[in-house]
């Protein structure tokens, strides 16, 4: 009867226009009434409440604010003058440019979108200008984004680990190799592009000055190398961790602010005063908005559970004969299809607690499946009809979403083949959780 949650939200957002995470948990209570379940509702706050307290939440606003103080103090544009050092003199220099900074990015930031919207906006004027096709520059820009969420830290990872009682470090480290082949694929793929479109770029690109370049990024990198570092190494947690990077982001801010030509104590105060104001505010917009979804994901949870939907779909799995590798890739081919459709936090919401757990009883390992599921449902941020990036990266660029849609086939394509890869080696994902000692 819990599907009768997913059929009143779809109702109700394709009529109504409400905002999802309304509609979400006003469709969960509704469920409770058409399951004749309404005498649960009484505990319902004790128990929404009782999932919301996890201590792996806090790190969540902090990351997110961490994230907001690096895009607000100039650090992206050290990043790309960093990539543009290491990888700006290939062919299709600044296609590869792209790829790195979204790397960098990743390890920062968290989000696909946040991401896509500041590497669109500093990145793609250029390209564009130096003869890079409009739709090529957009286009990577927003297959590139899909490394934010997979690159620990990440917000998706930390909603997914609460969401199922995963191990948040053990998902960060299984993040790690993922993101590096997928970076790996957007690269290649940028060269193949290059040589087969004449794309420009080579040896005679105009670089960066290395020692300003080095000087300026050093500072933003030492983010990613403390919280990986600790996270994978077990130093700290991934809270622990977000607070340390809040605390770098700031004094990095602080270093950007006294680096601007002719700014003075006074003036260089009041523009990190100014960038952190901003910051909070924005961050305690997205925190609250999240923990709204949160709120309604815990009620759809609790009506799941008292349902034992997750025990009933294992038993007509287990019927069918379908199991283990077989069923992982029958919910993947799903949730790409939920993904074109669908926001990834609300298919998180309504579709993991139903599914996700009959793969584990399978075999499948929970930090693998974790990780595959939350590439899957990032990937659907690149894919018409929906979106989110691509309508982020059309709305930026002035790009039309109808050119920028066809443009990102191909690269959609390579990142569901990767997909595919990632589902059948889980030792990709593996091989560091299992090093670090969070898989045995």
């Amino acid at each position: 009867m819990a599907w009768i949650a997913v059929i009143i939200f779809v109702a109700l957002t394709l009529g109504g226009g409400a905002a999802i995470a309304y509609v979400t948990g006003a469709a969960a209570v509704l469920s409770f009434l058409a399951a004749d379940q309404a005498r649960h509702l009484a505990i319902l706050p004790q128990r929404v409440l009782s999932q919301l307290d996890v201590f792996t939440f806090l790190a969540m606003p902090l990351f997110i604010l961490a994230g907001e103080l690096m895009s607000r103090s100039g650090i992206t544009r050290a990043l790309i003058d960093l990539a543009m050092l290491i990888v700006g003199r290939f062919r299709g220099g600044l296609g590869h440019v792209n790829v790195a900074t979204a790397i960098f990015m990743s390890a920062m930031s968290g989000s696909a979108v946040a991401d896509a919207a500041a590497t669109t906006s500093a990145l793609v004027p250029e390209m564009r200008k130096r003869g890079y096709p409009a739709e090529y520059a957009t286009a990577l820009t927003a297959a590139s984004s899909v490394l934010g969420p997979l690159i620990p830290p990440s917000i998706v990872m930390i909603f997914y680990g609460a969401l199922m009682n995963v191990s948040v470090a053990a998902l960060f480290a299984g993040g790690i190799l993922p993101g590096l082949f997928v970076a790996a694929g957007l690269f290649a793929y940028n060269a193949w592009a290059a040589r087969r479109y004449d794309l420009p770029g080579g040896r005679d690109m105009e670089m960066p000055p290395v020692a300003l370049t080095l000087y300026k990024a050093l500072p933003a990198l030492t983010v990613p190398a403390i919280m990986l570092g600790g996270i994978v190494f077990g130093v700290v947690t991934p809270t622990e961790a977000a607070a340390l990077a809040v605390v770098i982001a700031v004094l990095t801010g602080a270093v950007y602010a006294f680096m601007q030509p002719g700014a003075t104590a006074a003036q260089a105060m009041r523009d990190l005063s100014g960038h952190v104001g901003a910051a909070l505010e924005r961050a305690a917009i997205l925190t609250g908005a999240i923990f709204v979804i949160l709120f309604a994901a815990a009620i759809f949870g609790y009506l799941v559970a008292i349902q034992n939907l997750p025990q009933q779909i294992a038993a007509i799995i287990e019927a069918v004969g379908i199991g283990g590798v077989g069923y992982l890739l029958v919910i993947t081919l799903f949730f790409l299809f939920v993904g074109m459709v669908m926001d990834n936090m609300m298919a998180m919401v309504l579709l993991v607690p139903l599914l996700v757990p009959a793969a584990i009883a399978g075999g499948a390992d929970p930090v693998h499946v974790g990780v595959v599921v939350c590439l899957n449902l990032t990937i659907g941020l690149i894919s018409p009809p929906v979106g989110g990036v691509l309508m982020v990266v059309s709305a930026m660029s002035g790009v039309s979403y109808l050119r920028l849609a066809r443009a990102v086939v191909p690269l959609f394509v390579l990142l569901v083949i990767m997909l595919f890869i990632l589902v059948l080696v889980p030792e990709i994902t593996l091989y560091i959780p299992r090093q670090a000692g969070f898989v045995t």
